[in-house]
């Protein structure tokens, strides 16, 4: 008689979570990279993964859409607080608006999604919006504290000329980078202006 083997629950679960992230990361890369909503079977075969395995952790395009929204931004908040920790306040608050600017791109491909979900309730639009403005304060508090950014500057101002530039400029990079650097030298006090 053969005996199988049964797997370890273990294991089962470190497979399920490898998944589950492989699954998140391909569906922000193919988001980011479409101008139309992707499939579910195409954004299953970036991740090296059958479409059950997709379903099976994301039920609905709504489930999965709001999955990668909430990761990144809770990369994108977390991260400010990494950056304060490696860079000063002024070169953190760069690093940061290219990762806003990155943020800003996955929406691409599920924005239509997106947009119902936020019209329906399902995301909370203002919760999302004051865990950004929270992030980009910390690095404005820092940067006070440091006499490295102005301190007149609200965190309201910052996500509105963000999202101004990135609107405008959308697929110039170089044009971007450009005004990104206006706006930080904006942000510099008078003293520390380059």
């Amino acid at each position: 008689m053969i005996r199988l083997k049964s797997a370890d629950p273990a294991e089962l679960r470190a497979d399920a979570a490898r998944n589950r992230e492989a699954l998140l990361e391909a569906a922000t890369r193919t988001f980011a990279a479409s101008a139309t909503e992707p499939s579910m079977r195409a954004i299953a075969r970036e991740a090296g993964v059958g479409i059950a395995t997709l379903y099976r952790h994301f039920p609905t395009r709504e489930a999965l859409v709001e999955a990668v929204y909430q990761d990144q931004v809770q990369r994108l908040t977390q991260e400010a607080g990494r950056l304060l920790r490696r860079l000063r306040p002024s070169e953190a608050m760069r690093a940061w608006m290219d990762l806003f600017g990155d943020w800003l791109m996955t929406k691409h491909g599920m924005i239509d999604t997106l947009r119902g979900m936020i019209d329906s309730g399902e995301i909370a639009h203002t919760e999302t919006r004051d865990e950004l403005l929270a992030a980009i304060t910390s690095i404005l508090d820092a940067g006070s504290a440091a006499g490295d950014l102005r301190p007149d500057v609200a965190a309201d101002d910052i996500a509105a000329s963000l999202i101004g530039i990135f609107t405008v400029t959308a697929g110039q990079s170089e044009r971007t980078g450009r005004l990104l650097d206006l706006l930080l030298d904006g942000l510099r006090p008078q003293s520390r202006r380059t």
